[in-house]
């Protein structure tokens, strides 16, 4: 995702930079390639994109309605989120008053834009399907979902599927080369590096953690980032770790107490870091195989209303007993 717009400074910058045509649009090169083709030959089927928070489903949606459609595309685009109105009453009645409707300029049809339509009831999507079947003439959908298998067979089969992934690391720091100098912004590498962690691919999560850290100062530092976003160093839950590795349990429990007091971190939170710094410890692979595995364990306990703390202790001392193995 990445664009301008020309809007005040108090904008939303997941809004400001949003992309207004293909060019604009970073990663994805496929999808975008293959949509372009469509809208060039202003015909396209059913759309179904799937894909994690921030990668560009939406923002490549609402390309494809100003490329299709010019000056007119919001009187041609219905916007519909299913997870603030996911029954069968939106799907028969909003939708269909909608669809009844030919679209305004040369295009022959309308699109429908239905966001997270995992969140739409089995019902609602077996009427949405009937939907998309009565209405083909005169409307396309564009239905966007976390997970594709939450979405029934008979409407994946109606619809030409993108299957969406995070940005890569390239992609993320282009970006962030954009946004830095259209705000006047300084970013060393390892802040960069930072952005890339924290963010995951996910280019809202960075443009917002940008914006964040932009208000407190010009000259965005890793240290900055990990303090804005309530994220712990890398290097804190490795040296966490090392101690398991070691042995050593009290100096283990004691670093990831005060990590987790420091940067106001939950159990949760801190699980998914442990887990991703696991891989890059000096043990046995099988023993980080094992370590992954009691690090869902716990995530599970935890979810289910155990004590963080405990199970944080468990943990490690699980990790100490496995590697005390070796």
């Amino acid at each position: 995702m990445m664009g301008q717009d020309n809007s005040g400074i108090s904008a939303i910058w997941t809004e400001k930079f949003r992309p207004k045509t293909f060019e604009e649009v970073k990663g994805q090169k496929e999808i975008v390639s293959r949509v372009k083709a469509f809208v060039k030959t202003n015909n396209m089927p059913h759309l179904l994109f799937s894909g994690p928070a921030g990668v560009g489903k939406t923002t490549l949606s609402l390309v494809i309605v100003r490329q299709m459609f010019g000056e007119n595309w919001r009187e041609n685009f219905l916007e519909l989120n299913a997870s603030d109105e996911r029954g069968i009453d939106v799907v028969r009645q909003k939708v269909k008053d909608f669809a009844r409707t030919r679209s305004i300029g040369n295009v022959p049809f309308k699109i429908i834009y239905l966001d997270e339509s995992d969140a739409l009831t089995k019902e609602a999507q077996q009427a949405l399907r009937r939907t998309m079947e009565n209405y083909t003439q005169t409307t396309r959908f564009i239905l966007s979902c976390n997970y594709s298998s939450k979405i029934i067979d008979p409407i994946q089969s109606r619809c030409t599927v993108f299957k969406f992934k995070p940005l890569s690391k390239d992609e993320i720091f282009e970006i962030v080369d954009t946004v830095a100098k259209a705000e006047n912004l300084t970013i060393d590498d390892e802040g960069k590096e930072a952005l890339f962690y924290v963010s995951g691919g996910d280019v809202r999560r960075l443009e917002n953690l940008m914006q964040s850290s932009a208000a407190i100062q010009t000259n965005i530092t890793q240290k900055l980032i990990y303090d804005v976003a309530s994220f712990a160093e890398p290097k804190e839950i490795r040296d966490v770790l090392e101690y398991c590795v070691k042995g050593n349990f009290e100096d283990a429990k004691k670093k990831l107490l005060d990590t987790m007091l420091k940067q106001g971190l939950s159990g949760i939170d801190i699980i998914k870091q442990i887990q991703q710094e696991a891989w890059g410890i000096d043990s046995d692979n099988q023993i980080k195989l094992e370590m992954i595995k009691h690090c869902g364990e716990a995530e599970f306990r935890m979810i289910e209303g155990s004590d963080e703390f405990i199970q944080l202790e468990a943990l490690l001392a699980n990790f100490i007993l496995l590697n005390s193995k070796n």
